[in-house]
């Protein structure tokens, strides 16, 4: 491993390198539109957003709205037509595939809603898959995997497959998995909509409880009215734009 190589294994899984000044992510006037039928349909036409480090924010809307348009931009998955877009002091709209991709390998994790996990691979594997794309150590990888495991409630589920595990237990693979490298950023795309209730608050009590103690911010898109209150702010998307509700 090269001495670049060497410096990401370190810090995968420890101490985040240092933040730049000023918040976390910042978007302002982002747009986005889509060809459908011969048309141009404007999704996005000025969204602003600033989220702090820490910070747990909900995005919510009616369907059709733009919130996942505009997590795939939050995400890096998708390009905006236009628009500010800051992302931990790197202005993203400088950057090419490669560039963000390497940015939201390491600064963004995920939490999708149907959790995305490798049906043939252990809750352990599972979790190791970002370790594993990031360079490190096989035995430190598996240490690593194990202590995240534990800390979301499943140290005793290490070898189970996701068909021997429940909703829940199988989103907190997936939390543990996102939160694998240390992301300063945490995206939760619907993450309790496959939940029962009781399920739902305690996988989304483990996701905030999780990112407080690494200081990470999570962004959470939600039609669930009790997963927007947990969070210490609530965005809506109206016509493609972004207001603060009290």
């Amino acid at each position: 491993m090269g001495a670049a190589g060497a410096r990401r294994a370190r810090r995968a899984g420890g101490e985040p390198p240092a933040a730049p000044p000023g918040p976390l992510l910042r978007i302002s006037g982002l747009t986005k539109g889509f060809p459908v039928d011969g048309e141009r349909i404007q999704v996005l036409s000025g969204c602003s957003l600033e989220i702090d480090r820490g910070e747990v924010v909900a995005i919510v809307g009616q369907s059709g709205s733009g919130k996942s348009t505009l997590l795939n931009m939050v995400g890096l998955l998708d390009t905006a037509d236009g628009g500010e877009h800051v992302f931990n002091g790197v202005d993203v709209t400088r950057l090419g595939e490669a560039g963000r991709a390497r940015l939201r390998n390491t600064g963004i994790g995920f939490v999708f809603q149907s959790f995305h996990l490798l049906e043939r691979r252990t809750a352990l594997a599972n979790v190791s898959v970002p370790l594993v794309l990031n360079g490190m150590p096989l035995i430190r990888r598996r240490a690593l995997a194990r202590e995240l495991l534990e800390s979301v409630g499943l140290g005793h589920r290490l070898g189970s497959r996701p068909h021997q595990l429940s909703g829940g237990e199988q989103q907190r693979v997936a939390l543990a998995r996102a939160l694998s490298l240390n992301p300063p950023l945490i995206l939760a795309d619907e993450p309790t909509g496959a939940l029962d209730a009781a399920t739902s608050s305690a996988v989304l009590d483990q996701l905030i409880s999780q990112a407080r103690k690494r200081n990470a911010a999570v962004v959470i898109v939600t039609h669930d009215p009790l997963v927007a209150e947990a969070a210490d702010r609530r965005i809506t998307i109206r016509e493609g734009k972004t207001f603060e509700e009290p």
